[in-house]
């Protein structure tokens, strides 16, 4: 009972979606003695379902946060773990399987609402107990509603895109993981001037002529087209990547771990999506968008100014276009003057 209560404190006293995967795998992994306990995520691409681990521990070992072999992938087809799939389809609660080697699997999907974006998976060689069952049940009954309490906070109320005080955790953990990765020597500043390989992205996104949409049609139709843009921005980008409307008409997305190429492909991507939709009673509408490399050495401020200054340009020179801060200032489309550290870009 100790235990379990150490774990639930635990759980609780995180304010981060990752901290708390890992405390729930942690808590079900020594209470309920599994040789495996992962947090997979459930995710719908292009009409399909797809699982993708995203945290797990083995006996013994230490809960860690898994990275994806490969960035471009949604994971493997749910198809794959038949059983999880009917489990998905029906709304069901559980669902279990037994290998052919004698491995059993219990998969416990965690359903907010009508939807399971989450599931646990706990590998035992022997059946549980009802008793073990019934603890492991509570946990995730605990692990469920606090991820609902971190959504509510976390999330815009219209799109349940990822909302602005997200987005500033966010930018700021991704600046830090850059600078370590980077971690520079004392005299390398040269660095700074970034060479063509992966790399972490920032693109902001505006609604063309979005005033007219909400003049002419209402803002029941404004609130219609935003939801839908919302939509085409979670089914274009991948799934590393994070999407967050930063108010009104405008979305932000980082992009994790690509080169330059890719990221202009996948930008327009979702551009091109956006153009080809068609939006009930509005008909056609098109998106700008201005994007920029992130780099551990500049500001947020300075990030987020260079990726509005190629959005703006993108919408003064015609629309439905995105534009590369670096190719504007290079091309000498745009003039980048810095005093200090905290230098104003025109």
């Amino acid at each position: 009972m100790d235990s379990l209560l150490k774990h639930m404190v635990d759980m609780t006293g995180h304010r981060d979606h990752t901290m708390l995967d890992i405390s729930v795998i942690s808590a079900v992994q020594e209470l309920a003695r599994a040789s495996q306990t992962r947090v997979l995520t459930i995710m719908h691409v292009r009409g399909q379902q797809y699982v993708r681990a995203r945290a797990s521990i083995c006996a013994g070992g230490v809960a860690r946060m898994e990275e994806p072999a490969d960035v471009n992938s949604p994971g493997e087809p749910i198809a794959s773990f038949p059983e999880l799939a009917a489990c998905i389809a029906n709304n069901d609660t559980s669902a279990e399987s037994l290998s052919a080697d004698g491995k059993r699997t219990l998969w416990l999907p965690i359903w907010i609402g009508e939807k399971a974006d989450t599931c646990l998976e706990i590998m035992h060689p022997t059946p549980y107990t009802s008793d073990t069952i019934h603890v492991i049940g509570g946990i995730v009954s605990v692990y469920r509603n606090f991820q609902n309490l971190l959504d509510y906070s976390e999330r815009d109320s219209l799109t349940g895109l990822l909302n602005r005080k997200t987005f500033d955790d966010q930018l700021a953990k991704m600046l830090h993981v850059t600078a370590e990765q980077e971690s520079l020597e004392p005299g390398q500043e040269e660095r700074r001037q970034h060479s063509d390989a992966e790399k972490q992205w920032l693109a902001v996104v505006d609604v063309d002529h979005f005033k007219l949409v909400n003049d002419k049609f209402g803002h029941l139709y404004g609130d219609e087209v935003l939801i839908l843009i919302a939509n085409l921005l979670q089914s274009s980008f991948r799934s590393q990547d994070r999407v967050f409307r930063f108010g009104g008409e405008e979305f932000v997305v980082l992009l994790r771990s690509t080169t330059l190429d890719n990221a202009e492909k996948i930008i327009n991507r979702f551009r091109t999506n956006v153009e080809s939709h068609d939006f009930p009673q509005v008909g056609q509408v098109t998106v700008s968008v201005g994007f920029v490399s992130i780099s551990p050495y500049e500001s947020p401020v300075i990030i987020l100014g260079h990726a509005d200054q190629a959005l703006y340009y993108a919408k003064s020179h015609g629309r439905n276009q995105a534009c590369h801060y670096d190719q504007l200032v290079s091309g000498g489309l745009l003039h980048a003057v810095a005093s200090n550290d905290t230098a104003e870009f025109f």
